[in-house]
């Protein structure tokens, strides 16, 4: 038996694509067990300290920001996932400098003028869309902190394109860092309900300013005189980016609509509860997200390249790392998860496991499927993976509607699993068709 296993590790760090895969995926995963605990002790010391109400708040508003950060970044995101390594490979560095600052100007203009027109028109938001008027104030805020947390995401991108590993790592860590770091200390001079609120914005600006300096260093360092420029014109940029950005919108309705329009619908500590249920859920996608982190340059550059068996083998092997990775975490949630939500949030969260067992339910199909995402968006077939994820957000949006004004948080899971089941299934059918191999892993398959 451990002859066997011993074999196929052999087997495996032998590709050096996976090994190189795999190491990076070591340092991210690492820095997202420690930032997944640091976000859960933001969260249950919010809970503890300021009550399920102020909580609900606090996700409402992250919820809020993400949605507007992807309305602002356009896709640029991800697209730069597959420039900066391309232009790295094919050109030079200062080529993929210029893609860079490029992308980042017209992120930054966006931003303003999104965040801008937010903060004008934040009381119709906070009456309007989730009629809760005290808002108000937190939306105007947000619209002034939306370009750090827009340039934080580009930033973070394009750290894992460029493969600074443990700076992504880092990068990945900081946010969870500075929120909780901020929060604690100010929780030592005051117990005002604002006081979350100031450290999630601070964290923001942080980030925003460490990650532009972590890229210009690198640049500098690796810049040459004789270096061979390709400019990216913006018309490419933006062709290669909107499919994507549709798809990061998509993604987003999917995972977090449930709870906006729960927001719409139930009280606040009701959103709470969801929003715990949900990022428990969610822990088993630090592991998606630390191996997606260094596939999809790997994937770019070996699609870019033509080699298209090694690419799909590669693609299994991280579909089987993933599934092994992440099962154990899913059979501790779904065992204990009554448990975990009553010893670390309190009583009130109980009711929310019922809804925590749904949301396990999409996130083992997710595990079991491994990168289809990057797979697509690597690969050229970012406009089929918009599709798909357009119809899954219909779904989810249909969905929701229907079932959270009569059930609650277990319609909002319910939503969000069904949908997520049906992209993945649909997107592993597409590969399947096109390239004649499935890229999904499971035991015994």
């Amino acid at each position: 038996m451990f002859q066997k296993i011993k074999i196929q590790w052999s087997n495996f760090i032998s590709d050096k694509d996976f090994a190189e895969i795999f190491k990076g995926s070591v340092w991210a995963f690492g820095a997202q067990i420690v930032s997944t605990a640091l976000a859960m002790l933001f969260n249950i010391l919010i809970a503890r300290l300021f009550g399920a109400n102020v909580l609900g708040s606090v996700a409402m508003i992250v919820s809020f920001l993400s949605l507007a950060t992807i309305f602002t970044v356009i896709g640029t995101n991800t697209s730069i996932l597959r420039l900066i390594p391309e232009h790295i490979s094919r050109y030079s560095s200062s080529s993929a400098f210029q893609v860079y600052r490029k992308v980042l100007l017209l992120v930054v203009g966006i931003s303003v003028v999104a965040g801008t027109l937010i903060f004008i028109f934040s009381d119709f938001i906070a009456r309007n869309f989730f009629s809760k008027p005290h808002l108000t104030q937190l939306f105007a805020l947000s619209a002034l902190f939306l370009p750090f947390a827009a340039i934080s995401d580009l930033n973070l991108h394009t750290i894992r394109g460029i493969k600074l590993i443990r700076s992504f790592a880092f990068m990945q860590l900081l946010p969870a860092l500075a929120k909780f770091s901020i929060l604690t200390v100010l929780c030592l001079f005051t117990l005002r309900s604002s006081i979350p609120f100031y450290a999630l914005f601070s964290s923001y600006i942080l980030t925003a300013i460490i990650g532009i300096f972590i890229i210009l260093k690198e640049f500098h360092i690796s810049n040459a005189n004789h270096d061979i420029i390709h400019p990216a014109s913006l018309n490419y940029i933006l062709t290669l980016s909107l499919p994507m950005f549709m798809t990061s919108a998509m993604s987003f309705f999917i995972g977090q609509v449930g709870l906006l329009i729960l927001g719409m619908f139930r009280s606040e500590t009701e959103v709470g509860c969801y929003d715990i249920a949900v990022k428990l859920a969610s822990l088993t996608t630090f592991i998606l997200g630390a191996v997606n982190a260094m596939a999809a340059p790997k994937f770019s550059e070996l699609y870019s390249k033509g080699k298209i068996d090694e690419l799909l083998d590669l693609a299994r092997k991280t579909s089987k790392m993933i599934f092994w990775s992440t099962f154990p975490l899913l059979l501790i949630l779904t065992l204990g998860g009554k448990s975990i939500l009553k010893i670390l949030f309190g009583r009130d969260f109980v009711v929310a496991y019922f809804a925590l067992l749904l949301l396990v339910m999409g996130q083992f199909v997710n595990s079991i499927s491994g990168s289809v995402g990057y797979f697509m968006n690597m690969t050229g077939n970012q406009t089929i993976f918009r599709n798909i994820i357009f119809v899954g957000a219909l779904l989810t949006i249909s969905l929701s509607l229907i079932l959270i004004p009569k059930f609650g948080i277990n319609g909002a899971a319910a939503a969000t699993t069904v949908s997520l089941i049906f992209w993945n299934i649909a997107t592993l059918i597409f590969i399947k068709i096109k390239y004649g191999k499935l890229i999904c892993y499971f035991p015994g398959s």
